[in-house]
């Protein structure tokens, strides 16, 4: 659950956070009894609990093929992020990952807490990838070769210009959205999406983790990590590190503000491709990232916290987001709200404003048009009514109530 303090200040999270504390209890007992699946479903849970929720809405064989998809990046993802391993070790791992998929005896020690587990035991993923449909292991094996590929190229070679930084997240992000669309395709439920629109799809996500987390990279021991690309910081400070420090916060705010803006360039593509999607659940399985995407980027946008701490959704409007996010008009609806979030914090002096603002008032016009805005609940202006302290401690004696029932329960079965 989300914090009292939220709660209290958000009470209409409530009913969200329990429905999603329920849903994740549902899926943990939908693990598969098979040893090797049971590894890769419980480990997915662990390192992504939202992603493994919203997958288990998927039909078998789908789920499946996007869970190992998902471990392998993963166990990549991994290799690239230990900056402890040399570079003349890493990039041989990354060029050959797609290989070691079909080795049931690969493992590489490398990673920490249940990344290691995942490097350590990736035999349970290869197995379980050798039991997926001939298709559905060609679409992982091409973009884990092209993902790796890129991955090694960019080892060596620093993110200096915006064509840098867009190829480099092609690689590492909007691969995995080329891949996504191919399963998506090889299930028979979709079309297959255009590479620029999928491409897309991938980008923007990856931008906005890349913004959120630049002091967690920046500070990486024992070597930082610097996504964020020459071209647009250079014209702020000297050294992207000079970004956290106090005196440069006017600075620091500017350079985020462009960081976010170019992200936004993103936004028109990713509503169409998700207004082609035809499968309710894949459309879900779409829809809530890209939601959580745009909601990030609007609370980071002029926010000083980004180069302080961390900076990301209350878990109650996560919540909200997975409640509510269930046809085309609530992407619209929320994509609505969190832009004009987003707009009311640009600063008409800010260096980026009008570039901002166009590109948000680009795809307002967009939701304005889809005729979806006229009945929903925003996720911005409370549109839910406020509830008095009583009801909310009423509340919360129920929910201990139901807790500690379910608890007995679990440890009786």
């Amino acid at each position: 659950m989300g914090s009292l303090g939220a709660i209290l200040t958000h009470p209409d999270d409530i009913y969200p956070l329990l429905k999603l504390k329920m849903a994740v209890r549902h899926a943990e007992k939908q693990i598969p009894p098979e040893p090797h699946w049971a590894f890769c479903y419980t480990l997915l849970h662990k390192v992504s609990r939202s992603f493994g929720l919203v997958i288990q809405q998927l039909g078998t064989e789908l789920r499946n093929a996007i869970c190992i998809f998902y471990l392998v990046l993963r166990a990549l993802d991994t290799v690239e992020d230990d900056t402890s391993i040399p570079t003349d070790v890493k990039v041989p791992i990354l060029i050959a990952f797609h290989r070691h998929i079909y080795d049931r005896d690969w493992h590489f020690a490398c990673g920490t807490k249940d990344y290691k587990v995942l490097m350590d035991q990736f035999h349970h993923v290869s197995t379980a990838f050798l039991e997926l449909e001939r298709g559905y292991q060609e679409a992982i094996e091409d973009i884990t070769k092209r993902m790796g590929a890129g991955m090694a190229k960019f080892i060596c070679k620093e993110v200096e210009t915006i064509d840098d930084y867009d190829e480099y997240c092609h690689y590492v992000a909007g691969l995995v959205g080329l891949g996504l669309s191919k399963l998506f395709h090889a299930s028979k439920l979709e079309d297959l999406a255009s590479d620029e629109l999928s491409n897309s799809m991938g980008l923007f996500l990856q931008k906005t983790n890349i913004i959120r987390d630049y002091l967690e990279d920046i500070n990486e021991i024992p070597k930082s990590r610097m996504f964020w690309p020459r071209e647009i910081w250079s014209k702020y400070v000297n050294k992207l590190e000079d970004l956290k420090e106090e005196e440069n916060s006017i600075k620091a705010v500017q350079c985020l503000n462009d960081m976010v803006t170019n992200a936004l360039i993103h936004m028109e593509d990713c509503l169409k491709y998700m207004s082609a999607l035809q499968s309710p659940a894949i459309f879900r399985f779409c829809a809530i990232p890209q939601i959580m995407a745009i909601g990030t980027l609007a609370l980071c946008y002029n926010n000083i916290e980004v180069f302080r701490g961390v900076v990301k959704m209350r878990r109650g409007l996560t919540a909200k987001v997975i409640d509510r996010t269930k046809t085309m008009s609530d992407v619209y609806g929320a994509f609505f709200d969190f832009s004009c979030m987003l707009k009311s914090k640009v600063d008409k002096n800010d260096p980026n404003a009008t570039k901002a603002l166009s590109r948000l008032e680009a795809v307002q016009k967009i939701c304005r048009e889809s005729g979806a805005l006229t009945k929903r609940k925003s996720y911005v202006i409370r549109s839910e009514p406020r509830y008095n302290s009583a009801l909310i401690v009423a509340f919360f004696i129920i929910l201990s109530i139901i807790f500690a029932y379910l608890s007995a329960n679990r440890q009786n079965n």
